[in-house]
């Protein structure tokens, strides 16, 4: 079985069908042309430069790891910030290219949770909240709380994609039929 990263969770999360495509058929998306991938990329480059030496205290850090690649036996990543924090417990932190409209979408939470559970896995401490900056919104920070279910539904998920690619499965389709007007695959995907 090959390590899936959180996109891959993320996009078999938002279709199943992604997971046939890119790993069984070898169907590339070709995400890396994606305006905002491209300029998250560049975000974060510039925040490693930047950010280096700085400790966000008010939210209780006293360490940090930058630019961390961190994997286990099912996926791998690599996290901005792993945060160590005062009360014992660590924390993902990620910069994300958009502007904070009052609400944190799934993929960022799904993201998060599995940075939690790479974490865990490598460091051996708990994980209970992360954090994402919007850098679009002048930096905001904003607090994501982690459930143990939360990195369980992950596991979850990573289980639900090695059936697919191991029994060479055609899955349904996502039940959202207005996620496919915009899915690289729609040309190639019977509904």
């Amino acid at each position: 079985m090959i390590t899936l990263t959180p996109s891959h969770i993320i996009q078999y999360l938002y279709c199943p069908r992604f997971t046939f495509f890119e790993y069984v058929l070898g169907i590339p998306q070709f995400e890396e042309k994606n305006f905002k991938v491209i300029k998250g990329r560049e975000i974060h480059d510039q925040k490693l430069e930047q950010n280096k030496n700085y400790l966000r205290r008010r939210i209780g850090v006293t360490d940090k790891h930058l630019d961390q690649y961190l994997t286990n036996d099912l996926i791998r990543g690599v996290i901005d910030e792993v945060l160590v924090l005062e009360d014992g417990t660590m924390a993902p932190l990620d910069y994300k290219f958009a502007i904070y409209e009052d609400k944190i979408y799934e993929t960022y939470r799904t993201q998060l949770f599995c940075y939690a559970w790479l974490i865990e896995d490598t460091f051996g401490k708990k994980v209970e909240k992360g954090f994402l900056v919007y850098t679009r919104s002048q930096h905001k920070l904003v607090e994501v709380k982690i459930e143990h279910s939360d990195k369980e539904d992950v596991k979850y998920a990573v289980r639900e994609i090695e059936k697919i690619i191991v029994g060479n499965i055609y899955p349904k389709a996502t039940k959202y039929k207005s996620r496919c007007v915009n899915c690289t695959y729609r040309n190639i995907c019977t509904k």
